[in-house]
This record gives structure tokens, sequence and C-alpha cells, in this order.
């Protein structure tokens, strides 16, 4: 390789290329200084910022560690009592530990009670149908919480503080598990020798503190841990009450549709599904129409959440469920509630055997009884009016053939307003203040002045008795005192014998609930039942002797013949004689031939009987008697708000003449056992003056005593 000459020069890389495609020489890196710390002053809105921000981070820690350490503990405990929680099929329970059948008078069933059906059952062997009804209607969250529904509780809590109750008085918010563990009563058993019953027990269980609401979700959570939910769900379909005595899926089905729970249809098994909110209420042997309309909110609701096509939903809605043929022959609701409870616990509420009860109630007296009822509501009662009624028809030795409590005609388990409503009876009382009159020996046809009259009560004052007519009759026999209801006869004539005989009189009879010792005891200030009033009549008509009315004739264990009680009442002892019966019955009859019960007449037989309007028409009675069966009739309101333009001689009248009407349909025609006064016995009954004692010609109280005493005495000796 040839040169130039000038000798070799070394090539360098940067003599290569032009000086301007160079890569410059990085410059020095400066080191960046850190600006001098500059003294921050804070104002008192400052350190009042931090001080805040201070107890915000102390408070969230604080916060995080209680909430951590009542994590650990909450666990524990639920990890505890999971521990302690038996096997799931020791606690599924059929619920068939005992039953009561009640037999009408006829032999035939008309009444369940207690576990009729058992067998326990699983989600596997119910329908499904039944599964997702239940789902539905109590818990649609049930698969996917862990027991307990916080979203649940909260909703709960601001619907009952929205109703103006308390946070946790109403609606629960509780799970199927919640429910289920209360169902079991958290775990605790029944022991006898703990608890005086076991409805005790069960009430107990039923509490609803928010201490046992704690307790409860403790429980519930628990349960999770231990069970699956097929096996909760189990567990909560064996333990619930579905009404009418039956416990568990397979005991309702079979109670109200005669078939397995495994073979429900939809309609069915969502109205098995609505009974678990109000049991005897809903239930559709208590009356078909409402448990219908809430099975018709429930298919809604599996429709909502998916069990039902829209299709499917809208044909079981225009299809419901009915009872099968043998429920429907099932009646006596009110009835037979009464005779479960005039019976032994042991035996009936509590009874852990198979119990066959034969009873008084007559199937045709208690449907006409019903219907008589139903008619005259349906047809005199506006509409909305919340007015109630009871009617209870016995024979004359107490014997109840029929009962209605309410305008439920064939409810059970609800208010029974029969036996269970303790009510003024008003004028309805006034025959036994006529009755004292007569055991001592006055006649009907005595005379009582009606005209203005006060007296002075120790402690009251002075109080003066008004007629209803708020008008004045004059001298009256006693016979037209009582027919037309008068108010101041009757005291006049209670004050006269004695209102202490007035009051024995009375007591024997039946009508013996606190009697009030006033002068407004002839007037019907005292209280009494449905049920009491109609027995003291029946001692009327028998005679002049007590009854006790019962229901109950003989109770026996299923599979054994002999008896382990007999009847329970009955006719008692004698409390007037049997003519002064006869001339208080002679009275009575004119009360409705031509007094104040004229509504209440029969076109083909003699009727004896008494109407009764309490203070301000709280109450409105009438309660009387053909020669074969005694009936009374009561309306009212439950909250004891005045009726509108009812009167004991009104509606109930109306509705004592339409029962009666259909009770005798088809008996003969028998006389009354009355006896006329003879005019012979006429005399001037003693009166009392305004501001006075009794006159002289009345009786002293020993010589009515020693009287009485003598009648009762030569009367019981003789018989």
């Amino acid at each position: 390789m040839s040169t130039n000459g000038k000798g070799d020069k070394r090539l360098v890389a940067d003599r290569r290329y032009p000086k301007s495609a160079a890569k410059p020489a990085a410059a020095p890196r400066k080191t960046r200084r850190k600006p001098a710390a500059r003294k921050v002053r804070r104002g008192p809105l400052g350190w009042i910022a931090a001080f805040v921000r201070w107890i915000l981070r102390l408070a969230f820690r604080v916060t995080a560690v209680i909430v951590l350490v009542a994590g650990l503990i909450l666990g524990a405990m639920v990890w505890s009592t999971s521990t302690t929680l038996p096997e799931y099929q020791a606690l599924l329970d059929g619920r068939a530990r005992g039953s009561v059948t009640m037999l009408d008078a006829d032999g035939r069933i008309f009444a369940l009670r207690g576990s009729q059906f058992g067998g326990a059952v699983t989600v596997d062997s119910v329908s499904v149908h039944l599964k997702n009804a239940v789902i539905a209607t109590e818990d649609k969250r049930f698969y996917s919480h862990f027991g307990v529904s916080p979203r649940g509780v909260a909703g709960a809590v601001r619907i009952n503080l929205s109703e103006g109750r308390g946070p946790l008085s109403g609606h629960g918010g509780s799970t199927i598990t919640q429910q289920t563990a209360k169902l079991i009563c958290l775990g605790r058993e029944y022991d006898p020798t703990e608890w005086k019953s076991e409805a005790d027990y069960v009430a107990d269980c039923r509490q609803s503190s928010l201490q046992r609401k704690a307790r409860e979700a403790i429980f519930a959570m628990a349960m999770e841990v231990k069970y699956s939910k097929d096996q909760i769900l189990s567990i909560y379909l064996n333990r619930a009450y579905m009404g009418a005595g039956a416990y568990g899926a397979e005991a309702a089905a079979q109670r109200y549709f005669g078939k397995p729970a495994g073979a429900l249809n939809p309609s069915e098994s969502a109205m098995v599904a609505g009974l678990l909110t109000a049991p005897s209420r809903l239930a559709p042997t208590a009356n078909l129409k409402r448990s219908q309309d809430r099975a018709a909110t429930v298919l809604r609701l599996m429709n909502e959440q998916g069990f039902l096509s829209d299709a499917d939903a809208a044909h079981w809605q225009a299809n419901p469920a009915s009872l099968s043929s043998d429920s429907q022959s099932l009646d006596g609701g009110y009835f037979g509630d009464w005779v479960m409870q005039t019976g032994p616990d042991f035996l009936t509420r509590d009874t852990t055997e198979d119990v066959i009860i034969s009873t008084t109630l007559d199937p045709r007296i208690q449907r006409a009884t019903a219907e008589a009822v139903n008619k005259v509501f349906s047809e005199k009662v506006r509409d909305g009016s919340k007015a109630e009624v009871a009617v209870v028809v016995m024979s004359a030795d107490g014997a109840v053939r029929a009962m209605v409590g309410g305008r439920d005609t064939d409810a059970s388990g609800v208010f029974n307003r029969a036996t269970q409503a303790v009510r003024q009876t008003g004028s309805a009382f006034k025959p036994f203040v006529y009755a004292t009159a007569l055991e001592l020996g006055y006649s009907p046809l005595d005379t009582v002045v009606d005209e203005p009259f006060c007296m002075s009560i120790p402690g009251s004052g002075r109080w003066c008795p008004e007629n209803y007519t708020n008008d004045f009759r004059g001298r009256v026999t006693l016979t037209d005192a009582l027919k037309h209801s008068l108010n101041i006869p009757a005291v006049r004539v209670s004050e006269s014998v004695g209102r202490d005989l007035v009051m024995r009189v009375a007591a024997d009879f039946g009508i013996d609930r606190a009697l009030q010792d006033t002068p407004a005891l002839a007037l019907g200030a005292s209280e009494a039942t449905l049920l009491e009033m109609t027995g003291a009549y029946a001692g009327i008509l028998n005679g002049g002797s007590s009854v006790t009315p019962y229901g109950l004739r003989e109770l026996r264990i299923k599979g054994d013949d002999t008896p382990l009680m007999g009847t329970g009442g009955g006719i008692a002892e004698r409390v007037i004689r049997r003519d002064a019966a006869e001339q208080l019955t002679w009275m009575m009859e004119k009360v409705v031939s031509e007094g104040t019960g004229r509504r209440a007449a029969l076109p083909d037989r003699a009727v004896a009987g008494k109407t009764g309007t309490s203070q301000e028409a709280r109450d409105a009675w009438f309660v009387g008697f053909t020669a074969d069966y005694v009936t009374g009739v009561w309306m009212g309101y439950d909250d004891n708000t005045p009726l509108s333009g009812v009167t004991g001689g009104g509606l109930p009248a109306e509705i004592w003449q339409a029962v009666m009407l259909r009770v005798n349909e088809g008996l003969p025609p028998r006389p009354l056992p009355m006896q006329a006064p003879a005019p012979s016995q006429v005399q001037q009954a003693p009166q009392q003056s305004p501001e006075r004692a009794p006159t002289a010609a009345a009786p002293s109280r020993a010589e009515r005593e020693t009287v009485l005493e003598q009648l009762l005495r030569s009367i019981l000796g003789g018989n």
C-alpha cells in the first residue's frame, strides 16, 4: 500500500466522521442539593387538625383491635357451641308424641289436636315445590348467608321503627337457621321437673330479648358450622308448627290434603309454606279463603325468585289448593279448643299418648248455628264492621251442643269469645234478681213502683238509676218490670230482698265472677262469660238446679276400652224451688211474647229469655230457651267500642231466632216448664223509698236468710 510520503498517520474514530456527528461529551452530573429545612409554624387550627388526625388514627387502630378480638371471641364461642351439637338425625323429630281425637255425640271424628301424623322428612323427600316455597317465603338468601343475615335484621328494625314499634318488636329478620335454633330451644331439652308444663317451656324458648337474640345468633352460626344447609332446612321442615295441630311438613300435608309431603303440587306447597307466618290464623281449616290468599302471595314470591315460570305461577294462582274431603268434614274448632282446656293437661294439651275424647257436640246443631250466624252477618251487619259474636247452645243439664266463638264460625287456636271474653251482663242479669224474690215467696204479680229514685252510696254520693227509655210507668208488676227491662224496679227489688241474697243466688247459678256489691248489681254491672250465662239460664230451665257446663263425656287412651275419666259437669245442687223456677220461666216467656225480646219469638213453640245491653251499649245479649235447648248470644267489639244502634233485643235476638229455627227443625214442639201465678197470691211488693232503708213490710236480713236456708234444706232433704 503506497503513501504520500508525509508519513503514516494514525486513523482515529473521531476523524472518520464529521465533527457535527460526534456525540457530545456528557455534562458533569449536578448534585441536587436538599433545600434547607423550613421551620413550620402551626397556628391553632393546625394543631387542632393534627390532634383530630391523631385521634382518628388511634380510634381506627383501637377499633381494629376490638373487632379482631371480638371476632376471635365470637369464633371461639361459635366453634365451642358447634362441638356440643348432636348429629342432625337426632334433631329431625317427627313431633308425633301424642294426639287427641275428638268424637261428636254421634261417635264421628270432628276435631283433631296434637301430633296426629308423624314421620320425619328431609329436603330430598319433600316436594321440591315445598322446599322452594319455604325458601321464597322465609329466607330467600338461605343458601348464601352464614346463619345470620345483617341485611335482614337491619330491614326488620327499619320496618319496626317505621311502624311505631320497638326495634325488636314485630318483624324479626330471622333466617331459617335462626328460626330452627329457636324451634329446638337453642339445644335446651324439655325437663318436666324444671317446668310446670311444656307450654311454659315453649314460651320461654320464644322470648325475643336482646340477650336471647344474641345467643340465638351464636347458636345459628354454630349450626351452620356443624350441619349442611339441607340438613338445617330438614330440621326446620320437621319442627315448624303448621296449624290445626300439625307439626312438620308431613303432618300438614296429611292433615290438609290427605297426601304425603313429597306429593304436594305448587299450590299446596305454597299454602303450607304460607302457614309459617301465622299458623293458627292462616290454617285452611280455620279460614280457607284467607289461606288461599296467602298462598297466592307465596306463588308470586316463588315466581319473582325464579322458582316458577310466569305461566305456572298464573296457573296455580287460578287453581288454589283446597282441603281434602276428610279435612272438610272436620268442624267445631272453638268447641274442640274449649274441650282441650277443660281436660287435664297431661291427657290433652301436653299428652304423650294417643287420646280419644267423646264429647257432647251435636254436628247438626253446630252446622245450624254457624249457618245462622253467617246469614245474619251477611245480610244485616254493615260492611267493614268489626263487631264480633259468640253463640252457645246447650241442653238443660249443661251439655254443650254447639259453640261459635267469633265471626270466623269454625276457627281453632284463636280467641274464643264464648269462653274467654268476660263482659258486663247488663239486663241479662235481672232474672237472678227476680229469682231471689220468688224464692222468698213473692209472686210474679206483686207490684213495685217505677218512679224517680235515688240512693246515697257511701264513698260515691247520690246514685239515681234511670230506665233505658227515660220514662216512668208508676206501679207495675214484677212481670211487667222484667218484660220491659225496667231498671228502677229491678234496683228496688234487689235492695228490698237483700243484695247479699241476690249475689248468693246468682253465684249458685254460676255467675260468681267477682260480683259487685253495689246497687248497680241489679243492672248487670258485674261480668261473666257467655258460657257462664248460658249455663245459669239452663239452671232456670231445669227447674232451679245449678249446672256445670261440660263438653267432655269420656276420655280414654286409644286402643283401651276403659275410660280414664268421665263427664266433668252436669246438674248440681238446687238453687231455688222448682215452683219459683217455673214462675220465673213464665215471667221470662212474657219478655219474648210481649216485651223487649219479641224478635226472638219462634212461630211454633214458646220461648223464654232476656235481653241485655251493658253500659254505653258495649255489650248486647240475648239468652233464652225452649223446652229442649238453652242458647246464649253475645255481640260486641273486642276493644269495648260501643255498638252503634244495637241492643240485646235487636241483632242478638235475631241471631238467637235464626239459630233456634234451625236447631228445632224437625223437633216436635213441647211446652215450657212454666207456672202461671194464682191471682190470689197478689200483694204489694216491699218498696224502698228514696234515701231510706226498706219499709217495715220487708223481711229483715236475718229473716230472709232463715227462710231461704229452711227452704233449701227442705228441698234438698226431700230430693
